[in-house]
C-alpha cells in the first residue's frame, strides 16, 4: 500500500492524571490527538479519532480514563491521520 502508513501506537495517558477530576477524559482526548500529531506528523485538523476510541477513553465515565491506550494510526497521501483501537487477531484467525 503505496497511499498510506500504518502503525500501531501504545499511547501513554499519565497526564491525564495531572488534570482536575472531572476533566481528566477531556484532557485524555487531547493527549491521543497530540500524541499522534506529535509522531505522524500531522496538524490537528488532520487528525480523526473514531469512535471506538472515544468510546474506550470514556468507558469509565469523566473522572477515570484508561492509564493508557494502544491504537492503530494510518496516515493518507492527503495528510488525513486516522485514528482506530488496536484489535489483536484472535488465535484461530491467525492461523488461517
Amino acid at each position: 500500500m503505496a497511499d498510506e502508513n500504518t502503525r500501531t501506537m501504545t499511547i501513554p495517558l499519565r497526564g491525564a492524571k495531572q488534570a482536575p477530576r472531572s476533566r481528566r477524559t477531556e484532557r485524555a482526548v487531547k493527549d491521543v490527538r497530540a500524541f499522534v500529531m506529535r509522531h505522524m506528523k500531522a496538524d490537528a485538523e488532520h487528525v480523526w479519532l473514531d469512535k471506538s476510541v472515544n468510546e474506550k477513553l470514556w468507558e469509565n465515565g469523566i473522572r477515570n480514563p484508561p492509564s493508557k491506550i494502544i491504537v492503530d494510526a494510518t496516515k493518507f497521501d492527503d495528510g488525513l491521520v486516522e485514528v482506530i483501537l488496536h484489535t489483536e487477531p484472535k488465535a484461530s484467525e491467525a492461523k488461517e
